[in-house]
């Protein structure tokens, strides 16, 4: 009886491996959907930073979306720029789907945001491009916080966006940097109370 050759199965590079786990992870956030979310539809007009973009649905209202469970750099951080831009090419132009079931207090729509299919808060994590924003994780489900935790962790260790090339010293979170601007402003006379208004 004839008899086959083995076969060698190949292990993954961890780039690899990290590529796939975030391919199902966009799948399977992208089909969740939380209970009792309200949802929107529309095509995004604006992209004002990483996080932040204006939607205008069918009946020509706008609306200015926070995607929730990330922040991103501000945009006169490091990086600020290159995450604004990664996040525009990703859904500026594009029909996305809003699910959300909160407004922050600039009552801004606070939620996820989908296009074609796709978690584009969760792809700005993976990318590098925004911390996973814990202040407000209570907010998520569970499984929303896990895969938003690992995508951080897993762009830190592969150096992916505001990673890349870091020393010592990480990136300075856009919380802290906000709440120092604040403090900073607040010593001066002249306070532009139109600043570090980019919270939940």
């Amino acid at each position: 009886m004839r008899t086959r050759p083995p076969i060698h199965w190949r292990s993954p590079s961890p780039a690899g491996r990290f590529r796939r786990w975030c391919w199902l992870a966009c799948l399977t956030l992208g089909i969740y959907a939380v209970a009792g979310a309200d949802e929107l539809q529309g095509r995004v007009i604006k992209v004002a930073d990483g996080d932040t973009v204006t939607v205008l649905d069918a009946q020509h209202q706008s609306h200015v979306i926070r995607l929730g469970g990330i922040d991103a750099p501000e945009k006169s951080q490091p990086y600020g720029q290159k995450s604004k831009a990664h996040l525009s090419q990703a859904v500026f132009g594009q029909t996305v789907t809003v699910t959300f079931d909160k407004r922050d207090r600039y009552g801004r729509i606070v939620g996820q945001v989908r296009v074609r299919g796709e978690d584009a808060n969760l792809r700005q994590l993976q990318a590098g491009w925004a911390w996973h924003y814990k202040q407000y994780q209570r907010e998520q489900t569970p499984e929303e916080r896990s895969v938003y935790e690992a995508a951080e962790q897993g762009a830190r260790e592969n150096h992916l966006g505001l990673w890349q090339g870091q020393g010592p010293a990480s990136p300075e979170p856009p919380w802290a940097y906000r709440a120092r601007l604040k403090s900073e402003h607040q010593t001066t006379p002249h306070h532009d109370a139109s600043r570090s208004s980019h919270g939940q």
